[in-house]
């Protein structure tokens, strides 16, 4: 939307984490009310007509309508932890949120320059967005502690998946997209 800025673009206005999105990653997107670039988007447009709240979750109709299946399926960035990042939110502060964010925005791209054989930065994206911090810095102490600097590429990424799905499944976990079906 045009001239629409926020404080922080890492975290979106209806709850998806944009810092964590390929799309973010890849400068097609400056994340939510980053400035040029920035897509319509009709959330926004309800934000302004319910006094202009920072986050949905602020607003005295949260959840509305809007957020009725919006967990089921993913676009470029999981969806399944917007309802729940928001109570998080409620719980730790915003502040704390954003910090534990800014971690989480670190480590994926720490797992991006050294453990991305070129295929996995949609694995990576999900694994973080979808795993508590503590997990993901435990599984990168692993990753520390298993992968040797003289191993090849392809060898740190698969032990890196390995890993990150390992903890995943305890949680019970699914580390994978889940895109709605395309009409034929």
């Amino acid at each position: 939307m045009k001239n629409y800025q926020r404080h922080y673009p890492l975290f979106s206005l209806c709850g998806l984490n944009c810092g964590l999105c390929p799309m973010h990653l890849s400068n097609h997107c400056p994340g939510c009310g980053g400035g040029e670039g920035h897509q319509s988007c009709a959330i926004v447009r309800c934000s302004q007509q319910h006094g202009g709240v920072e986050y949905c979750y602020m607003c005295d109709e949260y959840p509305c309508q809007k957020y009725d299946g919006v967990t089921l399926f993913d676009s470029f960035i999981t969806h399944k932890n917007m309802l729940k990042d928001f109570e998080r939110v409620k719980t730790i502060g915003l502040e704390s949120y954003q910090s534990e964010l800014n971690r989480k925005i670190d480590i994926l791209q720490d797992l991006l320059n050294n453990y991305n054989d070129g295929r996995r930065k949609s694995f990576f994206c999900t694994a973080v967005n979808l795993l508590e911090l503590q997990d993901i810095e435990s599984v990168m102490v692993q990753i520390a502690d298993e992968v040797k600097p003289d191993m090849p590429l392809k060898e740190k990424s698969a032990t890196a998946v390995r890993l990150f799905q390992a903890i995943a499944k305890t949680r019970n976990i699914t580390l994978k997209l889940n895109k709605k079906a395309r009409k034929q």
